[in-house]
């Protein structure tokens, strides 16, 4: 799977499409008393919906489950116009804000804090999609946007501040979290970040709040947008591994990295269009945030500029300060003493109970989270079809769930899993609404689950598409004759060694290799076609591989609507025949757990390059023993998995690569058709550098103490 970095340099708030004609606020929404969410219509793109001319097997029962469930939303429902904001501030009324005192007064004591104080927040690393277990230091989406939508209403908090530190998520998630910050600026209480490290997707999370601080000697480096692919063809002929790969699409792209030397034409233009996507939407939104032209913008990341003072005076921070600055001047905003500073920080402020604030109803919506790449059977960390399914079934019974979200962040992966999961979610279609919210990347088999759906929401930087599949074997002959491992099969059987990984195909089983490849890449676009209601001439016409953006997805009718979870939920309440401004109980179905002991144990195993050591040095010139000895050590990890880590690692690849490349063979050698895209991760070009060198340890990532202890 390719391993691409694409660098980093503008928002998404650009990026949406004009609001769908005719929208209008529903008369519920005008009754609404307290604050709610609500969700914006920013785009809608009208599906093609002609009939398909020829049919597979599949598209019948495609289609016909796509009828049932567009049977289930109310045709009341339908005619009501979605509101146009998706998450709209609306100040509590009188009555509401003494309920909520009243509530407050009768917390828990691990609830209660001073009032007049400022909640403090640290967004570091990666921000997991899923809740997070009791024990994880991870903070996740779900909780901080909660945390945002709280203290917005929060009576006893005056301000929130974030430490920014080096982010490794994708640009759904700080899409979604500059949406809740900007809920809460609209509240009128105000909004800090404070940064010492950054680069573009630090900033662009960073410059959603009203106040932005550095200090004089911060690294704050804005650079731009770059995408880069490596390569490792040549390398793995040097040490005589032959891939056997098969992809089935035009801009299928997984197996690039094994099987050529450069980037292909196809790849080069769908990641143009991506980085001409994230640019344009980094560009317009940090613009729309700082009260600056993009022209401003674009000119300050070409200026590459590296002094500090420089950004405060052309007002892309606010001032220059250190952390120990910064809790001086929270003081004078805080209720406390004159030396007193009033602080909640994350880690205690997210038990808080959204009920005291109006943000539950009585009528409960799902929400499946599914995060990861796709595999079959169940239990993992990974989307595995056994528990998510085991989930849609008990969901399906369960009488209090009005409608369910499947909220989905993956690049795909087995493609049987896949399809199974597609029929689950169908199913349970028949019986309740179920909208799909995409998260960073929905693609291939991502895409397949989401596809189930009656609706599917995107952010304008979601990646998704990337309709094909690809599978493959690997050729280690030559390989196993330099190290002196050999290895001979008998079998009974014309096709009983198609996927030997000690030969090459003969003529007859490459034609069965590829046949069986083109099938099933035929069977997900069919059924891709029927469930967006498009003819497979249309579908083949956006599928083939390609990798989209949310918003060139929601022109081509690959989804339905632009936005984040909230406009999932708007959804999913319309379907269900519920009023816009009816509150509603959001149920959380999926949770990280998290092991105490692997968080002490650091949970680390002996990885594929660690157990081919010994390989490596057979291959450098020691002996056939030697080579034989390192596969006995590594017979705990998948052979060709440690065969092609150590090869590379002698042939110069870094070991990024090797591994990346280790993990593709090991993916690959099963012959089972992936529905998988390349390994694509979209970054700022300073970002990469400082998430890369922090994960090094190199620097450090906090200053740690002080303000942000309880983060």
């Amino acid at each position: 799977m390719a391993s691409l970095v694409i660098t980093a340099a503008r928002p998404a708030a650009c990026l949406a499409a004009p609001a769908r004609r005719g929208a209008r606020r529903s008369p519920a929404a005008a009754r609404r008393a307290g604050c709610r969410l609500v969700v914006r219509a920013e785009a809608e793109a009208e599906a093609t919906t002609s009939a398909p001319a020829q049919q597979s097997a599949e598209q019948p029962l495609a289609a016909e489950h796509a009828a049932a469930a567009a049977d289930k939303a109310p045709a009341a429902a339908e005619a009501e116009a979605l509101p146009e904001i998706e998450l709209a501030y609306v100040e509590p009324s009188g009555g509401s804000k003494a309920w909520t005192n009243v509530k407050l007064a009768f917390a828990l004591p691990w609830r209660r804090f001073k009032s007049e104080a400022v909640l403090t927040i640290k967004m570091s690393g990666s921000i997991a999609e899923q809740p997070q277990g009791r024990f994880s230091k991870t903070p996740s989406l779900p909780a901080l946007c909660e945390c945002l939508r709280k203290a917005a209403l929060d009576p006893r908090i005056v301000g929130v501040v974030v430490k920014v530190e080096p982010l490794a998520c994708g640009w759904g998630k700080l899409q979604e979290l500059r949406r809740h910050v900007e809920f809460f600026n609209q509240s009128g209480k105000f909004s800090m970040a404070y940064m010492e490290r950054g680069g573009e997707k630090e900033y662009y999370l960073a410059s959603a709040f009203k106040e932005l601080y550095i200090p004089p000697t911060a690294n704050l480096s804005l650079r731009g947008l770059a995408v880069s692919g490596t390569f490792l063809r040549e390398a793995l002929e040097k040490v005589g591994v032959q891939p056997e790969v098969r992809r089935i699409g035009k801009y299928k792209s997984a197996g690039d990295q094994l099987l050529r030397a450069d980037m292909s034409e196809a790849q080069r233009e769908q990641l143009n269009a991506l980085l001409e996507d994230i640019y344009s939407g980094f560009v317009a939104d940090v613009a729309a945030s700082r009260g600056k032209t993009k022209e401003e913008v674009e000119a300050l990341l070409d200026e590459g500029v590296f002094d500090m003072q420089v950004y405060k005076e052309r007002g892309f921070v606010d001032d220059l300060k250190y952390e120990c600055e910064i809790e001086e001047v929270l003081k004078q905003r805080t209720g406390g003493k004159e030396d007193e500073l009033r602080t909640v920080g994350y880690n205690k402020y997210k038990s808080v109970s959204p009920t005291a604030f109006g943000l539950t109803g009585r009528k409960a919506i799902a929400v499946v989270r599914t995060s990861g790449a796709i595999t079959g059977g169940s239990g993992g960390s990974n989307i595995t079809s056994g528990s998510v399914i085991s989930q849609l079934r008990r969901l399906k019974k369960n009488k209090n769930i009005v409608a369910v979200v499947l909220r989905v962040d993956s690049p795909g992966g087995d493609a049987l899993a896949s399809d199974l999961m597609w029929r689950e979610i169908q199913e349970l279609s028949k019986e309740k609404p179920v909208i799909a919210s995409m998260s960073d990347v929905a693609a291939s088999g991502g895409y397949y689950m989401a596809m189930a759906a009656q609706k599917i929401v995107a952010e304008p930087l979601t990646i998704t598409g990337s309709i094909g599949v690809v599978t493959g074997k690997f050729n280690l002959r030559s390989l196993y004759e330099r190290i002196g491992y050999g290895k001979e099969t008998l079998s009974k059987g014309r096709y009983a060694q198609l996927l030997a990984e000690n030969k090459a195909f003969t003529p007859e089983e490459e034609r069965l290799f590829d046949a069986s490849a083109q099938h099933a890449y035929e069977s997900f676009r069919d059924k891709a076609a029927a469930s967006r209601g498009m003819s497979v001439e249309a579908m083949q016409e956006v599928a083939q591989g390609r990798v989209w953006s949310g918003r060139r997805a929601v022109e081509r009718g690959l989804v339905d609507h632009l936005g984040g979870l909230n406009r999932a939920v708007q959804l999913a309440k319309q379907a269900a025949g519920l009023a816009a401004d009816e509150a509603v109980r959001l149920l959380e179905v999926s949770r990280a757990q998290t092991s105490p002991l692997a968080l002490v144990g650091g949970g680390a195993s002996a990885g594929p390059a660690g157990l081919g050591m010994l390989l490596a040095a057979a291959l450098a010139g020691g002996s056939p023993a030697a080579g034989a000895a390192a596969l006995q050590a590594g017979a705990g990890a998948p052979l060709l998995a440690q065969v092609v880590a150590a090869g590379l690692g002698l042939a110069g690849a870094g070991e990024a690569s090797a591994a990346s490349a280790a993990m593709a063979v090991e993916s690959l050698a099963s012959g089972r058709p992936l529905a998988a895209m390349p390994d694509v991760s979209i970054e700022g070009s300073a970002s990469q550098a400082l998430l890369k060198s922090s994960q090094a340890g190199f620097g450090g990532l906090s200053s740690g103490g002080g303000l942000f202890d309880d983060c």
